[in-house]
């Protein structure tokens, strides 16, 4: 028997998605990889290496401890920590990040997003829309988006991994494929799930008449069906084929052979889980960057647990030097490997945090003011979008709404956001992105 075994999680079209392989008996003939990775026809974009990874920091950092501090702001606004220069000049970021502060000009800050809602949820950092007034199927991500649009850039690897882990908070998992369908939910390869996706005691000569006896019951199925839900379900049941006789995933997976002076420069991070939400393990970046350049086109990442209503800058000199260490290893080893042209990385959270610091030494939610971290992609580099006025509360110049940093992000990967539509669960074909968000030309113009 091979299992990757996952978290049952049941869906608008009642189908109820576990994260994992399995092949014994006739078990591909029931609610298995090839139902749960089903390629709908693609619309003739698929190309090349294109790829995303999204890096999302629940519980909301705090905007004014990071990347944009006030220093001329009274005590009760800016807080412990001083800003340092980068090796751009006039950008500035906290003493807390210096290597990110030596690579400055292989990002670009967004310092303000201005279009956050109060609520602990990935939503919107994984759909760029708000919960309400969702069309029938709801609002999907944007891996799943990509992965329905483009399909997998190779059979072995699914279009859509998710490395979060199920977190105390369900809602920092809220997020799904929505309208796109299931099959394109994110790919959770389970840590300790690894050597389930090995074809143990099967070999490929036996799996390929298990594959032909399947193909066979899949054609008397397909005679008697007359609600045409078996259409394209070869297409469906090649890419589980090809994932489970390739290495190549796995392989992605392992880092067992990974160079030890990069495994050294990306830290380990903390396995610990914090709070309600995640550790920090910075081997999951690694791991990202093996995903994409294995064909993987989205991979999302959750890191740490910021929700710092007390204590906030004791949390973050234990957090934000592991995150710097991280990240900065993540850009760097992009570039190295020449996929910082192909590759876009973005990091944000759900909001920002308050400007006055409360009596627990903390900061509150504030969704008035967020920023994030953009990088590779071919984007234009070394600069800030945007800034918030004088106390970090509210964008003063050029607010930016999540859909804009949605549309450069397809932009990036060649889909067009005027012109490609997925249809909701009635047919009626949706947009990428909300009306009206178009790339950003300061990125991408």
């Amino acid at each position: 028997m091979l299992t990757l075994p996952g978290i049952a999680r049941r869906y608008c079209d009642g189908v109820s998605r576990r994260n994992f392989l399995r092949i014994g008996a006739l078990g591909l003939g029931g609610l298995t990889l090839p139902q749960l990775l089903r390629a709908e026809t693609a619309s003739g974009l698929r190309s090349g290496r294109k790829a995303v990874i999204m890096i999302y920091l629940p519980g909301g950092p705090p905007h004014q401890d990071t990347f944009d501090l006030k220093s001329e702001a009274p005590a009760e606004i800016r807080g412990e920590f001083k800003p340092i220069p980068t090796n751009v000049s006039g950008i500035e970021i906290c003493e807390l990040l210096p290597r990110l502060a030596k690579l400055a000009d292989r990002f670009a800050l967004v310092r303000s997003l201005a279009d956050s809602v109060d609520d602990h949820s990935d939503f919107m950092c994984q759909t760029g829309r708000r919960k309400g007034n969702q069309p029938p199927g709801g609002w999907p991500t944007l891996g799943a988006c990509v992965s329905h649009v483009l399909g997998p850039a190779d059979p072995a690897v699914p279009a859509f991994i998710g490395l979060e882990p199920r977190m105390q908070h369900r809602p920092y998992n809220a997020a799904n494929a929505g309208y796109a369908g299931v099959s394109h939910d994110a790919f959770r390869p389970a840590a300790d799930a690894k050597s389930d996706m090995v074809l143990n005691g099967i070999t490929p000569e036996r799996l390929a008449d298990r594959r032909a006896l399947l193909t066979a019951f899949d054609q008397f199925r397909r005679d008697v069906d007359s609600s045409g839900l078996m259409t394209g379900l070869d297409g469906f049941n090649q890419q589980a084929f090809g994932m489970l006789t390739s290495s190549k995933l796995l392989q992605a997976l392992d880092l067992k052979n990974e160079d030890t002076k990069l495994l050294e420069r990306y830290g380990k991070g903390d396995a610990k889980v914090h709070g309600d939400a995640a550790p920090m393990l910075n081997e999951q970046f690694l791991i990202a960057r093996r995903l994409v350049e294995a064909g993987a086109r989205f991979v999302t990442v959750a890191y740490g647990f910021w929700d710092y209503h007390g204590n906030n800058f004791g949390n973050a000199r234990n957090d934000l030097p592991l995150l710097d260490q991280g990240v900065s290893a993540l850009l760097e080893d992009l570039h190295e490997r020449g996929l910082d042209r192909d590759v876009s990385v973005v990091m944000w959270s759900e909001f920002g945090r308050s400007p006055t610091i409360n009596k627990d030494a903390g900061r509150d939610h504030w969704p008035r003011a967020n920023c994030a971290l953009l990088a590779g992609g071919g984007m234009k580099m070394g600069q800030v979008i945007g800034a918030t006025d004088r106390l970090g509360g509210e964008p003063n110049e050029r607010p930016v709404q999540f859909g804009e940093i949605f549309a450069t992000l397809y932009y990036n990967l060649g889909l067009d956001v005027n012109k490609v539509t997925i249809p909701d669960l009635t047919g009626r074909p949706q947009y990428l992105v909300p009306d009206g968000c178009q790339p950003m030309k300061e990125l991408v113009g």
